[in-house]
């Protein structure tokens, strides 16, 4: 399975990895822009935009939860991943779209 498949919703990080993630207790982060989030978002999920994800790894570690990332296409998500992940926060899930997250906690 292709890396773009596991993004847009065709397996690997899956719906049923974000339920889990979200049966923990993980915090949802949508990486979008404010405007974009103001347009729409996950009701409780923080908007932390893709840029400023290092500046927040301080306040991402406090929060000792799993983490689930969505944006608008799911791209933005493996870039926040990546730098997550080096910065030595474990549980880290790729949603894809928030649209994504969305439909796998109405499941």
């Amino acid at each position: 399975m292709s890396i773009l498949s596991k993004i847009f919703g065709g397996g690997g990080w899956g719906n049923g990895a974000i339920r889990q993630a979200l049966q923990d207790g993980g915090v949802i982060i949508d990486l979008r822009t404010a405007y974009e989030y103001d347009q729409g978002h996950i009701p409780r999920s923080l908007n932390i935009p893709v840029d400023r994800i290092r500046a927040n790894i301080g306040r991402i570690r406090d929060l000792n939860k799993p983490v689930i990332l969505c944006c608008a296409g799911g791209m933005h998500c493996v870039e926040a991943a990546d730098t997550l992940k080096k910065a030595g926060i474990g549980q880290v899930h790729i949603g894809g779209s928030w649209e994504n997250v969305w439909r796998a906690m109405r499941k």
